[in-house]
């Protein structure tokens, strides 16, 4: 395998990410890339970072003062940890020429378990799992949808409106904004907002990839 193949996303199809192209990425890619660090461990480090991100969101959900506000700094900050993580696995994999065989495992299944874990942690810390558990199930469907359209020999579709990228942004901003709330007497109201923004937009989401995914498949196959 060349450096320039990717074994985790078939025919080189990648999420185009702008911050790939940026030189603090490329220097940090390329210094993770020069120690024993491997795509794979990167990857898990994903799993870790949504876990306790998760874990944050529903303590926060139980804590007032400042340590309601520390939680929630840290739940914004493992979100963040949780994409650098995503950005720095493949380019250490493609970029630095450490592609493993089992790279495109590692490359997804992490993902959907900080997906479940950060939406589940934001249903329990607002006493609404259902919603919880609503978003982070639209959140794995919108994935699933996409690995269906490459099993089908489609191109990676990685749209909107709801994609990986804008979750975490949105759950971010969303922890960040929430330390605000006692000066409009609110509690979780921003996480609630967030929350369902989560589950409707990945819901339509999906559906948007599924009808690309039929529209592709009958152009090219029909």
């Amino acid at each position: 395998m060349t450096k320039g193949e990717d074994p985790r996303t078939p025919k080189g199809d990648r999420r185009p990410l702008a911050s790939r192209d940026t030189r603090w990425a490329q220097a940090t890619a390329r210094y993770l890339a020069s120690r024993a660090i491997t795509p794979n461990l990167i990857s898990k480090g994903s799993i870790v970072a949504g876990i306790l991100a998760g874990a944050a969101f529903w303590l926060a959900g139980r804590s007032d003062g400042m340590a309601r506000i520390a939680l929630l700094i840290a739940a914004a900050l493992f979100c963040q940890l949780r994409l650098l993580c995503n950005l720095f696995d493949g380019m250490v994999a493609v970029e630095g020429g450490k592609a493993e065989a089992d790279g495109p495992f590692w490359n997804e299944f992490p993902d959907r378990v900080a997906d479940v874990a950060i939406m589940a942690g934001i249903g329990y810390g607002v006493d609404m799992p259902g919603l919880g558990w609503a978003a982070a199930c639209f959140s794995v469907l919108t994935a699933y949808v996409r690995e269906l359209g490459r099993a089908n020999g489609g191109p990676s579709d990685f749209s909107g409106p709801m994609a990986k990228q804008h979750r975490m942004a949105l759950v971010t901003a969303a922890a960040l904004l929430s330390i605000l709330e006692p000066l409009w007497n609110g509690r979780n109201d921003v996480l609630i907002v967030a929350l369902a923004i989560v589950a409707v937009g990945s819901a339509v989401t999906a559906l948007r990839r599924g009808y690309r995914q039929i529209a592709w498949l009958k152009g090219n196959r029909g």
